[in-house]
């Protein structure tokens, strides 16, 4: 009897592994950035059910958008704590036997070592990503038909699929990261078709995850653009999904698209402070040489606490003065483009290049540059036509006009 009592409260005692309707919620809540009302929906969630350890998994979330969106270090060092939390109490806790118990371990790493790339702890991001791919990879061998796994499995073999041969030794000799982008795309195309007929709470994201992967990895952009849009999102109700959506349309050439996207933005303090979609729609509407661009490249460097697409920003204030006939506001901005923000991102080092140069772009060139950027074909080719290419001093603009009129040339068939 003793030892079935002791059984017993072990067994009571254990953690498990349960997706209950209010953590769908909290889940549902934290994905479209309601992270407060997902908080609260989470304490709710674990005083129902307080050996629900599927509540550490969306916890993490909370924590990752925080920490993702705002580039706060001093919030980065404290919620890092509760990483070491939640995988504690997992380890500890845990059913083992669970397919879901190695997938959150996993998940938590690879979520904080997105997190650290935004700080520069490339090493330690490293480290982890390799302690999640063990993982994974154990529990597709124990669990081969959970689909959770190919989630995360299928982006991390197609990313390492893309590295080149002349890089491949130093994955090889330090860690276990192995996959072809054609595995990795297999990998994700199998859990969508599954999606597709059966409940799955990653559904919209799993969408989103093979829409990138086309995007960045692929260069299907038209295979993108359709991913996303067969994907359900709701971008007026989902800050998240509003991104997604115009960042996608803004590299497949759709700024007009991305500007009626994010100008129905959700606002409002229920959603977690977004600004960069204050710079999205800058960007946008400068690509469509709309100069009201301006003050929301103003709004993301006045309110922004963080420090990436800052010199970006400035650099594109400074094109907005440039396109004005405004040569001292562009000087200002250029020299806001060298104190402020950081050259982490290829943007703002690019920003940071020209505000170093002390090159001035020629303004035809500039429009129509923006102008393909934005896919405006027509308008672009019409801007360089206005010129001739003996119209430029300099062979760095010459040569600028030849390549920008057989991009436009190209595109336009």
């Amino acid at each position: 009897t003793f030892f079935f009592i002791v059984a017993m409260c072990q067994y009571c005692m254990a953690g498990h592994y349960s997706w209950t309707p209010m953590l769908e919620r909290a889940y549902r809540e934290a994905t479209s950035l309601q992270l407060e009302e997902a908080e609260k929906t989470l304490a709710l969630a674990e005083a129902a059910d307080p050996d629900n350890l599927m509540a550490l998994h969306v916890a993490n979330y909370v924590d990752f958008f925080r920490v993702y969106i705002d580039e706060d270090e001093d919030e980065f060092k404290r919620l890092e704590k509760n990483r070491d939390i939640r995988l504690k109490r997992i380890e500890k806790e845990g059913d083992t036997s669970s397919p879901w118990h190695k997938f959150l371990l996993a998940d938590i790493r690879l979520q904080w070592a997105l997190a650290r790339l935004k700080f520069e702890q490339f090493t330690t991001a490293y480290f982890e990503t390799n302690k999640a791919f063990k993982l994974l990879t154990s529990n597709v061998e124990a669990h081969p038909d959970f689909m959770p796994n190919y989630k995360d499995l299928g982006i991390l073999h197609a990313m390492v699929g893309t590295v080149p041969d002349n890089y491949r030794w130093a994955l090889d000799w330090f860690t276990s990261l192995e996959g072809t982008l054609k595995q990795g795309r297999e990998e994700l195309q199998r859990v969508i078709t599954y999606a597709k007929s059966n409940s799955f709470i990653y559904e919209q994201e799993i969408f989103i995850y093979y829409a990138y992967l086309q995007l960045h990895l692929v260069n299907d952009l038209e295979a993108a653009w359709d991913l996303v849009n067969e994907a359900s999102l709701d971008p007026e109700e989902n800050p998240l999904h509003c991104f997604v959506l115009a960042n996608v349309a803004m590299r497949t050439g759709r700024a007009d698209e991305a500007i009626r996207i994010l100008e129905k933005a959700p606002k409002g303090k229920r959603y977690h402070p977004f600004h960069y979609l204050e710079y999205l729609l800058g960007l946008a509407k400068l690509q469509s040489l709309d100069l009201s661009a301006e003050q929301h490249f103003l709004n993301y460097v006045n309110h922004f606490k963080g420090f990436n697409f800052v010199k970006d920003a400035y650099q594109k204030l400074a094109w907005c003065r440039l396109l004005k006939g405004d040569f001292a506001g562009y000087k200002s901005y250029l020299e806001l483009c060298r104190s402020k923000g950081k050259t982490i991102v290829g943007n703002d080092k690019s920003a940071m290049n020209e505000a170093n140069s002390g090159l001035i772009p020629a303004t035809e060139l500039l429009k129509a540059r923006l102008l393909f950027d934005g896919g405006h074909y027509q308008r672009a080719l019409e801007v360089l036509n206005a010129k001739d290419v003996n119209d430029y001093l300099s062979d760095r603009n010459r040569l600028e006009y030849l390549y920008r009129l057989a991009r436009i040339e190209q595109a336009l068939g």
